[in-house]
């Protein structure tokens, strides 16, 4: 119940700054829209509102996005070298990758960052097993970098949302 207060006040918020001078007819449709949002997500949200007060995951958040800005543009110019090089031979293949993460929300954002930042694409993940199965470009010297890339954002992943 927590959860689900904790996601209409912020709604809320967002809802007023967004219709910034509010009035009595923007507060009044504001919680309209809020509950309705709570209502159409609020199991989904959270299971521990608690969290949303622990300034430091917000600061790992804001460490995560330059890191994942420069990983990006590193995979898009690895990419754009093998679509270049008309001679490179690719062994395309799946790999399967362990994973610490647990909530559904950390093995979300895991899946989406590897498959824009590694020529990587999540096939699969397990929740049961915490695992990925991806799709890589080219499996055989890169399994060892992909792995390595994803304990690296994991890291960060297990510092934001668990």
């Amino acid at each position: 119940m927590r959860s689900k207060l904790i996601l209409f006040i912020v709604g809320f918020i967002i809802w007023c700054l967004l219709r910034f001078p509010v009035d009595a007819q923007h507060i009044f449709i504001g919680i309209i829209v809020a509950a309705f949002v709570t209502l159409l997500l609020g199991d989904l949200f959270t299971n521990r509102p608690a969290q949303f007060f622990k300034v430091q995951r917000y600061l790992w958040f804001l460490y995560l996005m330059p890191v994942f800005i420069w990983e990006c543009f590193k995979a898009n110019l690895d990419i754009a070298r093998y679509i270049i090089s008309p001679n490179l031979s690719l062994k395309p293949g799946i790999i399967k990758v362990k994973t610490s993460l647990k909530t559904d929300i950390g093995l979300t954002y895991l899946a989406n960052i590897i498959t824009l930042t590694r020529g990587a694409i999540t096939v699969d993940l397990d929740k049961e097993e915490s695992c990925l199965y991806l799709h890589c470009i080219e499996v055989g010297d890169k399994k060892e970098i992909i792995t390595a890339a994803v304990n690296k954002f994991e890291n960060l992943i297990k510092k934001i949302f668990e």
